[in-house]
């Protein structure tokens, strides 16, 4: 199967663990002939930033698939009274600060500075919330909507299915995308709940393993 486009991560898999933009995957997406996707728990304007740099054609998902942009911006916040709530909840049992609260519309994102686990534990009672920490962030989101629901929904958009994207991440929010798309890979240093969902799992890591993964789908014809 020769696949259309490519979706992936930003933190871990083309960055490295400070943030630092690793060249490696740059170079390597640049050169596909297929569209390249960002897919980020990041708010929207940070997504559209990372695509503007690796020189994509802008079409992104943002805040763990709360935001969707393909010629237009598409988000759902039906469920941001619950995650207020939740967040609230939170605040009783530890000191949290709220990232990019002013640009974050469909999720909260908080700094990791705190227990998830018992953060986890409290909120049993929102059924429809889950707390998620990627290693870079902790969001309070809607169990209905993450990055494989972005990508069913960009992939909609763009006259394509997610099972025609490579998908590349590094993360266990990654594992919805991964598993949506028609082929997943982990970068070496990925989580290993990604690495068990994945059919590549590159020996490379951060940019190194994207770099890797493009060229030996590229080898087995199966990515132009």
């Amino acid at each position: 199967m020769e696949f259309k486009a490519v979706v992936v991560d930003v933190d871990g898999t083309i960055t490295f663990a400070d943030r630092r933009l690793d060249c490696r995957a740059v170079e390597a997406l640049r050169s596909l002939h297929v569209p390249v996707v960002i897919a980020t728990g990041n708010v929207l304007c940070v997504a559209r930033t990372v695509a503007k740099l690796l020189g994509t054609g802008g079409i992104v998902i943002a805040e763990n698939g709360g935001v969707v942009e393909y010629g237009r911006v598409e988000s759902d916040t039906s469920h941001m009274k619950e995650c207020e709530e939740a967040f609230e909840l939170l605040k009783r049992h530890f000191v949290l600060e709220r990232l990019d609260p002013e640009n974050r519309i469909t999720e909260i994102g908080l700094r990791r500075n705190f227990d998830v686990e018992r953060a986890k534990e409290l909120l049993m009672e929102f059924p429809g919330i889950e707390i998620v920490d990627t290693g870079f962030a902790v969001h309070i989101k809607s169990r209905r909507i993450n990055k494989g629901t972005g990508l069913k929904r960009v992939a909609e958009l763009m006259g394509l299915d997610a099972r025609d994207f490579v998908a590349i991440g590094d993360s266990p929010n990654d594992i919805e995308m991964l598993k949506a798309s028609g082929f997943g890979v982990a970068v070496g240093n990925a989580h290993p709940e990604l690495k068990r969902v994945a059919r590549m799992v590159t020996m490379g890591e951060y940019g190194a393993g994207v770099a890797e993964a493009v060229g030996e789908l590229r080898e087995r014809g199966e990515i132009r």
